[in-house]
This record gives C-alpha cells, sequence and structure tokens, in this order.
C-alpha cells in the first residue's frame, strides 16, 4: 500500500504549481478579473486543503484498499451533516434515498477486504473531515466574495503549491522512505509528470466550477460516477475482471445518480412555484392596498365637494 501513495503529497505540489502560473497568466492576460479574498481565508482554507490530501495519502496507506473506499463513501453523509450544521441546508427524502443508493452501489462494485487500525482509523476521519470542509468552503467563497470558481482557484493555488512543495517531500518521506532527492528524473517520468500536472487543471476547474455551480453533495455524488467509468474502461481496455457482484453494483449507482439528479430538480421546481405563489400573493396585496387607497381618496374628495357646495 505504501507504493500507491509514493510522493503523492509532492506530485500534487507540482499540480498546484501549474494551477497556479496558468490562473496568473490569465489575470495578468486579462482573460480573467482577480477579485480580493482575505489572505488569511485562503490560508486556512489552504492548510485544510493540505490536511486532505495528506489525510488521504496516510489513510491509503495506513488501511486496506476496502477501508480507503468505505472512507470515501463516507464523505457524502458527512458533506450532508455538515452543510446543514454550517449552513441549515435541509435535504428531502428523495435526495436522502438517491445518496444512500449511490453509496451503497459504489460500495458493493469497490470494497472488497476490510482491515481497520486505530492509525489508519484517525487518519481516515481527518481525511474525510478536512475533504468535506474543503469542498463546501469552495462554494460557500464563491457565494461570499462573488467570485468566479477559476479566480477562486488562480488565488488558493499558490498557497497550496508553496505548502505542499515545502512540506511534500518531507510527507511522502515518512510515507515510503524514500527521498525526493534521490527520484530518477528521466525524460519519461518528467513528461508523465507534466502531462499529470496538466490533467490537474482540469480536474482542479471541474471541482470547483461543478461545487460553485451545485454544491458540494452534487459534486461527491457526480464524482462517484468516475468509479462506475474506471471499472468499465477497465474491462475494455485491459480485459480486468467484470464479476455480476460489479456490474450489479454499477447500475445500483447509476440509478441512484439518475433519482438524485431528478430529486434536486424537483426540489429547485418546487421552490421556484413556491417563490411565483409567493410573488403572485404579494402583487394580489398590492393592488388591493392601492384599490382601498383609491376608495379612500375618492370619498374625501366627495366630502370635500358636499362641503363647499
Amino acid at each position: 500500500m505504501a507504493g500507491r501513495a509514493r510522493r503523492a503529497t509532492t506530485l500534487t505540489g507540482f499540480h498546484f504549481t501549474l494551477t497556479g502560473i496558468i490562473g496568473y497568466l490569465s489575470n495578468a492576460s486579462g482573460l480573467s478579473v482577480p477579485k480580493h479574498v482575505p489572505f488569511w481565508e485562503l490560508l486556512w482554507f489552504s492548510i485544510v486543503a493540505n490536511l486532505s490530501i495528506t489525510g488521504m495519502n496516510l489513510s491509503l496507506m495506513l488501511n486496506s484498499v476496502g477501508f480507503y473506499q468505505i472512507s470515501k463513501l463516507s464523505m457524502i453523509p458527512v458533506v450532508c451533516m455538515m452543510e446543514w450544521l454550517l449552513h441549515s441546508k435541509h435535504y428531502s427524502s428523495r435526495v436522502i434515498i438517491s445518496v444512500i443508493v449511490v453509496a451503497f452501489g459504489v460500495g458493493v462494485c469497490t470494497v472488497t477486504d476490510v482491515d481497520i487500525n486505530a492509525k489508519g482509523f484517525l487518519c481516515a476521519c481527518v481525511a474525510v473531515f478536512c475533504t468535506s470542509l474543503q469542498q463546501i468552503t469552495i462554494g460557500s467563497f464563491q457565494k461570499k466574495y462573488n467570485i468566479g470558481s477559476f479566480e477562486l482557484l488562480s488565488q488558493t493555488a499558490p498557497i497550496q503549491a508553496i505548502s505542499l512543495l515545502l512540506f511534500g517531500p518531507f510527507a511522502d518521506y515518512y510515507l515510503n522512505g524514500k527521498s525526493l532527492l534521490k527520484y530518477n528524473f528521466s525524460t519519461g517520468a518528467t513528461l508523465f509528470i507534466l502531462l499529470s500536472c496538466s490533467l490537474s487543471v482540469f480536474c482542479n476547474m471541474s471541482q470547483y466550477l461543478c461545487i460553485g455551480r451545485f454544491s458540494a453533495t452534487s459534486f461527491q455524488v457526480l464524482g462517484h460516477m468516475k468509479t462506475v467509468c474506471v471499472l468499465t474502461l477497465g474491462w475494455i481496455l485491459f480485459d480486468s475482471a467484470l464479476t455480476v457482484k460489479k456490474v450489479l453494483g454499477m447500475l445500483l449507482a447509476v440509478v441512484g445518480m439518475i433519482v438524485y439528479s431528478w430529486a434536486v430538480e424537483h426540489e429547485k421546481q418546487a421552490k421556484l412555484a413556491s417563490h411565483v405563489k409567493g410573488d403572485w400573493a404579494l402583487d394580489e396585496e398590492d393592488v388591493s392596498l392601492l384599490k382601498d387607497k383609491v376608495n379612500s381618496l375618492s370619498e374625501s374628495d366627495l366630502e370635500l365637494g358636499q362641503t363647499k357646495s
């Protein structure tokens, strides 16, 4: 399991470095307009985001793959709970049921062996909490400061890049016992690192865009479509084993995602209808008040005319 987490923290630092450079060039060329976000808010957000990355790597190293997958699935209810606590957001029974179906379906097709230990459990808890808080904060910052997805990413990326490049090599050394200085940066490895960094820019942008446009919960639910695609492409391209259990799990997850999309859209339509109804009732009240005012003015004019005569 240590091999899976090898130098992942430092590589993430490279990812955010390229993202920060592209954001700077975009701002300098006028393609995007930077908006002010207090530095201390960007700093604590970057700390939480980096703890999420480190926690995930440690969780993958210390736990079995099965428990690692369970911890990732637990982010959906944690995000829902945190949005309820922080933003008083409520979910309909349809949304809750669809989320459970998605989590259960993905769990069926991915969770195999489950091995738990104290250190791994603690790292998983930190990773789940920090990841959930980070994703909720992305949406909160965009609404609070009226800032676009890419503009926010271009401000958080440099801070994350610097901190991850400073502390990432030490975290990776703890994870696998190998120093970054001893890594052989061959031509092939360098090209793949650059390709990984380029793809990460689009990945980071899609995360910020999806959360800003929808919500952290929607991002979690739709994000599990990646798992379904990975399993399907593995079967098509690499002849990976695709058992009946995995197929049923993927089908269940897809059905849950469809139901979730329908439930969210149903909530939006219900809220829109409620607002329209409220506006219509307000218009009727204004008309009634206007009629009363006209009637009172007419009566006053009539009394004034009688007095003059």
